[in-house]
C-alpha cells in the first residue's frame, strides 16, 4: 500500500536521526547546547508548513503527497552537506517544514482514500511509523559501526524516501476536488478541530516524553544499564504498534471507548512508569501506556476524515495536535526541576483526564 510505504519511509529518517545525533555532534564539534538550539528549528519549520499545506493540498491530495515526499527526501540529503551549527539549523528548518507538510498531506490522502474506498486505513498507516523507527535506529547504529559516515547514511535514507514517492502513482484516488464548506460551517469545523486536536496533543505530549526521557529515567533513577534503559522507547513503540494493529483487526471500535481506554489506561500507565520502583515495573508502565494510547490519534483522524470531506477537520486536528511535540520537552523539563523526573513523568498521567471527560460527554 503506497500510503503505508510513505509513512514507513518518513519514519526511517526519524529512527535513523536519533542514532546519528552523536556522530553529527562529533563531526561538527559542537556542544550539546548548540545541538539543542539547532534541533528547535524542526518545530519552527513544521508548524507554518503544516498550516500552508492544509490550505493548498485539499482536493489535490495525491500530487501534494508526492511533492512533499520528494521535498522531504531532498531535505534529508541536505543535512549531509552542513559544516557548522548555523548550517545545521538551516537544514533542520527545511527538514521540519518538509516533514510537517508531509504529515498533513499524508493524513489528508489517507482520509480521502478511506472515504472513497470505505476501507479503514489510518491505524495501519500510522502503525508503520513506530515499526520503521524501531528498525531504523539499530540499522543506523550498525551502519555507523561498519564505518559508514553521516552523509552516506542520509543519502541512503533520502533514496528510500524518494523511491516511495513513485509508488503514489498507483494510489487509487478520484479526481474530484474536496467539498467546500460555508463560513459558518468552517468556524464550526475549526472549533471541533481545536477540541479534537487538543485531545490528540495530550496523547502526543506523553508519547514524546517517553521517547525523550524514558532512557534517562531508567538509567539515572532505576539503576539500569545503558543497554537495558535504551530498550524503553522500543518497548513503548512496540506496544503502541500492537494497539493499532489490534484495533485495525477488530470490528470498528467506537471512538468513545478509545477515549476511556486511552485516558484511563494511558494515564495510569505513565504514572506507573514514573513512580514504579524497579526497571520491570517501569517497563510494564511504558508498555501499557503505548498499548492504550496508540490507537487514539489515528482514530481521531479517521473520524475527522469521515465527518468532513473538505479535509479542513483533518488539517486542523493534525496541526493543533503537533503542538504536543512542541510543548512536551519544556513541560517535562519544567516539572522535573520542580518535582524530579520520576514524579514529572507520573504527573503526565493527569493528561488522561480530558480524554476520560470526553468519554463521559461523547454520545456515540
Amino acid at each position: 500500500m503506497p500510503l503505508i510505504a510513505v509513512c514507513a519511509a518518513w519514519a526511517v529518517f526519524w529512527g535513523s536521526w536519533s542514532a546519528l545525533l552523536p556522530a553529527i555532534k562529533l563531526e561538527l564539534d559542537i556542544s550539546a547546547g548548540d545541538l539543542g538550539v539547532a534541533l528547535t528549528a524542526v518545530p519552527v519549520g513544521a508548524l507554518p508548513a503544516m498550516a500552508l499545506t492544509g490550505r493548498l493540498a485539499r482536493g489535490r491530495e495525491r500530487p501534494a503527497l508526492m511533492v512533499t515526499t520528494t521535498a522531504f527526501a531532498i531535505s534529508v540529503a541536505g543535512i549531509g552537506l552542513v559544516g557548522s551549527p548555523w548550517q545545521l539549523a538551516a537544514a533542520l528548518l527545511f527538514v521540519g517544514a518538509a516533514s510537517g507538510a508531509l504529515d498533513i498531506a499524508l493524513n489528508l490522502a489517507t482520509g480521502r482514500v478511506e472515504r472513497e474506498t470505505g476501507r479503514r486505513l489510518f491505524q495501519a498507516v500510522h502503525a508503520a511509523f513506530p515499526i520503521a523507527v524501531i528498525a531504523a535506529a539499530p540499522a543506523t547504529g550498525l551502519a555507523r559501526s561498519l564505518g559508514y559516515g553521516v552523509g552516506t547514511v542520509l543519502v541512503a535514507v533520502a533514496v528510500i524516501v524518494a523511491a516511495t514517492s513513485l509508488s503514489l502513482l498507483s494510489l487509487p484516488m478520484g479526481g474530484l476536488a474536496a467539498e467546500s464548506s460555508s463560513q459558518t460551517g468552517k468556524r464550526g469545523l475549526w472549533g471541533l478541530a481545536a477540541v479534537l486536536g487538543t485531545l490528540a496533543a495530550c496523547v502526543l505530549i506523553i508519547e514524546n516524553s517517553v521517547e525523550q526521557w524514558s532512557v534517562l529515567l531508567l538509567e539515572e533513577h532505576r539503576g539500569a544499564t545503558p543497554l537495558v534503559s535504551s530498550a524503553a522507547p522500543a518497548v513503548y513503540m512496540a506496544a503502541l504498534t500492537a494497539g493499532r494493529i489490534v484495533v485495525q483487526a477488530l470490528p470498528r471500535v467506537p471512538l468513545r471507548v478509545m477515549y476511556l481506554v486511552a485516558g484511563a489506561g494511558g494515564g495510569a500507565g505513565i504514572a506507573v512508569a514514573g513512580l514504579g520502583w524497579s526497571v520491570p515495573i517501569s517497563m510494564v508502565g511504558f508498555a501499557v501506556t503505548g498499548l492504550a494510547l496508540g490507537p487514539l490519534v489515528p482514530a481521531l483522524l479517521s473520524r475527522s476524515a469521515a465527518d468532513d470531506p473538505s479535509g479542513t477537520l483533518v488539517w486542523g486536528v493534525s496541526t493543533i495536535s503537533y503542538t504536543g511535540f512542541v510543548v512536551s520537552p519544556l513541560l517535562v523539563a519544567g516539572l522535573s526541576g520542580w518535582l524530579g523526573l520520576p514524579a514529572a513523568l507520573a504527573a503526565l498521567g493527569l493528561l488522561g483526564l480530558p480524554l476520560v471527560i470526553r468519554f463521559a460527554l461523547e454520545r456515540s
